[in-house]
């Protein structure tokens, strides 16, 4: 009797462990289906599930104001809920400062910067701009009638319009910058003729270029991409290099042990064939940076980013 007990109690112990082994996670995108945090969520959603990582991922859209919004939801209905994860970026940066969120990351657990991104300068395939020269040309002459599309206010797709502006030697202030919340809302806008031209990441753009519907007149790297027929803003004699960066993180209050669990899940995700074939399909950047090293770069990020955006009047 002692000896199926203690038979059972073993098979229970490592039924367990194994259990334990196999997360289940629900991952916030804290914007609308189709942009850029959208696609790293099911991005993971797919790898964690494929390469075995975690038994089941749900992605769930909270959208607004830069995803303050959706923060300030993760913050306060997923304290020590180590199944819980934020994607997140550069853009919730600068939009927790220009909406003065009361919510900020500091608030959240790092975990890691997962991909980086250039951003693309695109206009409609019917647009009478057939270069970036001739774009920055309008641009120059009446600031307020050349509309630019991109994602949230005060986010990276604002900043590289204002850091194009201010290369131009146009007053960021002036510039004409409709903030939408999602991808897909300024794709729309963009192909729907509605606005001069768009900024957003090249992968959001990717399909649209590819299929002759968008035309890509400029790129903010620092060289030029493999394959890709467009010039750096830079060699165009706009002196703007800016990369678009996106990160995880998971909820407060959890324990050390839980952090070191959700980080090695995320590090075999990032280091599976899966999520490199990810990297190649969407044009991103593997960015990877975890711990100390990732929290010390988020504070400078965000110490340079406000100064970014005091230029262009959005922080006082």
């Amino acid at each position: 009797m002692k000896k199926m007990l203690l038979a059972a109690l073993m098979l229970g112990l490592v039924s367990g462990s194994a259990f334990a082994q196999t997360a289940n996670y629900e991952i916030m995108a804290p914007a609308s289906p189709g942009g850029g945090w959208d696609q790293t969520a099911r991005a993971m959603q797919a790898t964690m599930q494929t390469a075995g990582i975690a038994k089941d991922v749900e992605v769930v859209n909270v959208t607004g104001a830069g995803g303050t919004i959706g923060l300030a939801q993760f913050v306060s209905q997923k304290n020590a809920d180590p199944s819980a994860l934020l994607v997140g970026g550069f853009v919730m940066v600068g939009a927790i400062l220009t909406n003065q969120s009361p919510v900020t990351l500091e608030q959240v657990t790092p975990i890691a910067r997962l991909t980086g991104e250039v951003e693309a300068v695109v206009v409609p395939a019917a647009s009478p701009y057939k270069t970036i020269g001739e774009l920055v040309a309008a641009l120059k002459e009446n600031p307020g009638a050349v509309a630019f599309a991109g994602g949230s206010a005060g986010g990276t797709d604002h900043i590289a319009t204002g850091l194009l502006a201010k290369a131009a030697g146009v007053d960021p202030r002036g510039i004409n910058y409709i903030a939408f919340s999602g991808g897909g809302e300024a794709l729309a806008a963009i192909l729907g003729g509605q606005v001069a031209a768009g900024i957003s990441g090249y992968g959001e753009f990717e399909s649209q270029i590819k299929a002759g519907t968008l035309r890509l007149l400029a790129l903010t790297s620092a060289e030029r991409l493999p394959g890709v027929d467009a010039p750096t803003l830079k060699e165009s004699g706009l002196d703007v290099v800016l990369q678009n960066w996106r990160m995880v993180a998971a909820a407060p209050g959890i324990t050390d042990e839980q952090k070191a669990a959700i980080t090695a899940d995320v590090k075999k995700m990032v280091d599976s064939k899966e999520w490199q074939d990810v990297l190649q399909r969407n044009g991103w950047d593997n960015a990877y940076l975890e711990g100390d090293a990732f929290k010390a770069e988020l504070a400078k990020n965000i110490t340079d980013t406000k100064a970014v955006l005091t230029d262009i009047g959005l922080v006082q």
